[in-house]
Formats: structure tokens, sequence, C-alpha cells
């Protein structure tokens, strides 16, 4: 009876991984020319493995390994989201671009099966599996264009610090293990707890185990300093590889972050809250500022994105239920801006070849102005005007920083926020106030075209849905506090 309690709890990751077997065989089989229907049943595979995230059981599998609850269910449908639309995005890439080798959608499947691990890893040994099988996979994919030397050195750069990042990680927890004497979330917090109740302050080799744990996981979501990788990489990387990059595993490395933290170490909150603080403070400053030189747009949405995680890391800084709520919430709309500016992106289009300038975009609204209006609004939103999704996202990670006391830290998001309006707001001055240039090749293809609609709708009428959106995100996060 254990056992079929455990293969019902990990049943999505199961079939998704039993999926990406068949998949693999049929591609070996059928050869490179089947690239596209298996980007296809990727898609399904995604749509079916949320379905049963949906409905799979709430409880702890394999000896308090592997947990399931409405926290991980939040997570793991933003990820499969985001991953499905992320390679819907890919269809006529690869097709145009001759890069629909089917290994492609194989390694993407991959890398979300990895992330659904990270989720509801309740050990540190289960994190760093589903860590690594999610790096390896986007490693090879950053460089998948082989013959591409941008390509070619995004991947190495990704993997290089990839693997330092690996390393930093598995010395904190090393040393989290030695001083507590396990690796079990659970043991953690029960140990930490009774350490705290009977000293005035906790074991220093814990709390560096925790800096360097911390430290490891800042580094997939591309917090400063360690975001050397992210510019490259974005601009490296197949622009539908950007995309995936900018969604999905940012998503699910802010709910593993949140998990550690909130999970074993909540009890230790006063010291990681200022390390937190920290990484906020400057993942907004520098994706501000480093963002207002940038004249490729896929860097630009790389300094965004690093912006973006500092706002995530502000409401996880206030270590509270608000907090972790917030943070949810800004993930779901940091979701569809994203997955729609990438749809614009790959709308830029002339005479069959990608353009990545911004100037590129100039005088836009005169030659195509669905695609201005819809990038506006993704742009407005980022910017954080109202009424906007993203106004709503920066609203309430700044008001959980408030109420847990934090209000400097919401200040300096406030004023980070009104520094990266300006490199927004001149994307929008271009496409409508500026002279055009060439026009971009029509039509833009039906994926893109219904995703770019689809996130554009989402993005300005997000008020109408805020109310489920923010009572689920509520239940997930109670339930990570274990209310």
């Amino acid at each position: 009876m254990g056992v079929l309690t455990d293969i019902s709890v990990i049943w999505p990751e199961l079939f998704l991984a039993i999926w990406i077997m068949v998949m693999l065989m049929i591609g070996v089989f059928r050869g490179d020319g089947f690239g596209a229907p298996i980007a296809w049943f990727a898609v399904i595979g995604f749509v079916m493995t949320g379905f049963f995230v949906l409905t799979g059981p709430i409880d702890l599998a394999f000896n308090g390994q592997y947990i399931s609850d409405k926290f991980a269910v939040f997570s793991k449908m933003l990820i499969l989201l985001g991953a499905g639309l992320t390679v819907m995005l890919s269809f006529g890439y690869n097709k145009r671009e001759g890069t629909g080798a089917f290994e492609m959608p194989i390694l993407l499947m991959f890398a979300v099966l990895g992330m659904l691990i990270m989720v509801s890893a309740n050990n540190f040994i289960t994190l760093y599996l589903g860590l690594e099988l999610q790096s390896l996979s986007l490693y090879i994919v950053a460089a998948f264009r082989r013959d591409n030397l941008r390509s070619s050195e995004a991947g190495l750069k990704y993997f290089v610090l990839g693997a330092l990042s690996s390393g930093l990680l598995l010395y904190g927890i090393s040393l989290v293990y030695g001083y507590s004497g396990s690796v079990d979330f659970g043991v953690l917090e029960t140990v930490i707890a009774d350490n705290l109740s009977g000293a005035a302050a906790p074991p220093l080799g814990l709390v560096v185990g925790l800096v360097f744990v911390l430290s490891g996981l800042a580094f997939k979501i591309s917090a400063v300093p360690f975001h050397m990788w992210t510019p490259d990489v974005y601009e490296g990387a197949p622009t539908p590889v950007t995309s995936f990059f900018a969604v999905a595993p940012k998503i699910a490395a802010i709910a593993l972050i949140a998990r550690v933290l909130i999970g074993p170490f909540g009890d230790l909150v006063a010291q990681w809250q200022q390390i937190v603080t920290v990484l906020a403070i400057a993942s907004m400053a520098l994706g501000a500022f480093a963002a207002i030189g940038q004249r490729n747009i896929k860097r630009l949405m790389a300094y965004s994105s690093i912006s973006h995680m500092g706002y995530a890391l502000v409401g996880l800084a206030a270590g509270s239920q608000k907090g972790i709520q917030a943070v949810l919430v800004y993930m779901a709309i940091y979701l569809f801006m994203n997955v729609g500016t990438f749809a614009c992106i790959l709308a830029m289009r002339r005479q069959g070849r990608m353009v990545e300038d911004i100037d590129d975009l100039a005088g836009l609204s005169k030659t195509n102005l669905g695609m201005a209006s819809a990038l506006a609004i993704f742009m407005f939103s980022m910017a954080g005007i109202p009424p906007l999704a993203g106004f709503f996202g920066k609203l309430f990670v700044f008001l959980a920083a408030v109420e847990s006391g934090l209000v400097v830290l919401a200040v300096i998001g406030l004023l980070a926020s009104v520094v990266a309006a300006f490199y927004y707001l001149r994307v929008i001055k271009l496409m409508f106030f500026d002279e055009p240039v060439e026009s971009f090749d029509r039509p833009a293809g039906s994926e893109i075209t219904s995703i770019m609609t689809l996130s554009a709708i989402v993005t300005l009428f997000f008020l109408v849905g805020l109310g489920p959106v923010y009572s689920s995100a509520g239940a997930a996060a109670r339930s990570l506090f274990g209310l």
C-alpha cells in the first residue's frame, strides 16, 4: 500500500518521464524530420501532466523525501503553462531556421521534469537530482545551434558558471549535513528549532552552509552577483530557447528557494532575510541601470529578467505568508508578460531573417499596429503602470515587505522601478513616435500571433481574474507554512 501511495504522489513526474522515453524512441526511429510532431507531443505531454498534477493526492512520498502540497501544485502548473507556451513559440522558428531536430523538445521535457522534481523536493538529495536534471538539459539547448558561434559561447558560459554554482550548492549542503546530521527538510526544521530553543544563536557552520546553499540557488534565478551568464546566454541561445530560459526555470527556482528558506530554515529568518534583501536590492538596481544602454532586445530582456527576480525576492525577504503569496502572484504575472514579449521578438523578421536590434522597432505602430499595441501592453506592464498586471505584481510584493517592516527595501524597489521604466518607455516611444523603417515579414505565424494575443489580453485584463489567482496563491502559501 505504501508503494502505491508513493507512485500516486509522483505519478505526474512518472508519467512525464514515460512520455519522454516514448517520444525519444519515436524520434530515434523516425529521424530528424519528425521534430515538429515531437514538439506538438511535448505540449500534449505538458497538458496531460498538468491534469495529473491537479487531480493528484496531497501527500508525502518515499519516507518524506518528496512532497505534493498546494504550493507544489500551484508552482508546477505555472511551470507547465510556461513550458507549453514557449515550446509552441518554437514551431515556426524551428521550421524556418532548420533547427527542428527532435532532440530539442525532448531536452526541454527533461528540463521540465527536473523542475517538477525541484519544487516537490523535501530533501536536499532530491533537490539536487531535480536541479541537475534541469541544468544538464538547459546546458545543451543553450548551445543547440552548434554552427553558430554565439550559441556555442552561450552554452559554454552557462555550463562553466553552472558547474561553479553546483559546487557552491553541494558545499553548502555538506556543511548543513555536518552540523545537523540530516539532509531531510523535516528533520532539519526540528534540529534547527531545538538548537535555537537551547542557545542564543544557531551554529555558525549551519549559517555558513545556508549562505552557500542560497548562493548556489541564486545563480538559477540570475540574482546579482550570480547574474553574469544571463545576458550572453539570452543573446546567444536560439530565441525560443531564450523564452524558455526566461520563464519556466525562473519560476521553478523561485519556488525552490521559497521551499528551502521557509521550510527547513524557517526559524533562521533573521539570518537569511539579510542575504535575500541584499540580493533583491542588487538585482533591482543592476537590472534597472544596466539595461539602459542595451541595443539588443534579447539582452534588454535579460536585464529586465534580473530586475524582475529582484522584485520577486522582495516578497521572499518578507518571510511571511503574505510575502510568499505575493511572490506566487508575481510569477504568474511574470509568465504572461515574458511569453508575450518573446512572441513579439520572434515576430521581428525581415526578408526571412531574425532581427534583434531595438531600433528595428521604430515606427512599428504604422506598419503593424496589432503587434505594436501588444508589445506596448507588455512594456507598460513590466514598468508597473496601472491597471495592467505588472502593477499588481509589484504592489503585492511591496505591501508584503512593508508589513514585515522592510520599508526601506520597498522604497528602493519603487525607485528601481521608476528607473527601469525608462527603457520600457523608450521601446514604446520608438514604436509610436519614430519614423518607420522597413516593415517586418507577415504573417508572423498562427502560434506566435495566438500566444501574443492571449498574453496581451491576460496582461491587460488581469484585474478581472485577480481574485481566483490571489486566493489560489494564498492557499499555496499557507500550505508551505504548514497551515
